[in-house]
């Protein structure tokens, strides 16, 4: 038995922005509900989509770019098609090359996380694959996120 407190489900007032994504009729699975795997893709979804608009990754002519090393979720109630998910998105740590990014999932209008967790990228050189210090630009907009 872990000595972990269980998890609860946070509130919206945890995060700090949010992006609505809609679900597909493929993201559920046989036994009616979006299956575990879809829930990490709007991790990445909600992060990158932010990102990106914010002019701090260039997926396409950038030099650096991010990497998931480790990546967790814990689920507290279903989402299933056809729903609009919420993401919470806030940064709880940054260091020299990496960020750890959480995320909380909502059903639509539901005043706690559906689903949390959490994933950490580490920026790297795009050819090299070696990790580099945080762009600036990058960490202007990770730090409104804090």
């Amino acid at each position: 038995m872990s000595d972990h407190a269980k998890p609860q489900p946070e509130p919206r007032s945890a995060y700090r922005l949010f992006r609505a994504i809609s679900t597909r009729w493929m993201d559920n699975d046989a036994y009616g509900h979006v299956n575990n795997v879809i829930y990490y893709s709007w991790f990445d979804t909600a992060v990158n989509a932010h990102l990106i608009e914010q002019g701090a990754l260039d997926i396409h002519q950038g030099d650096t770019i991010g990497l998931v090393i480790e990546t967790q979720c814990n689920y507290f109630a279903p989402l299933a098609f056809p729903q609009t998910v919420e993401a919470g998105l806030r940064v709880a740590r940054m260091g020299t090359s990496s960020v750890r990014y959480e995320v909380g999932l909502f059903a639509q209008d539901q005043p706690t996380a559906a689903a949390q967790g959490h994933f950490v990228h580490v920026y790297v050189d795009k050819q090299t694959r070696r990790p580099v210090p945080l762009p600036a630009k990058l960490k202007s907009v990770l730090e409104k996120l804090q």
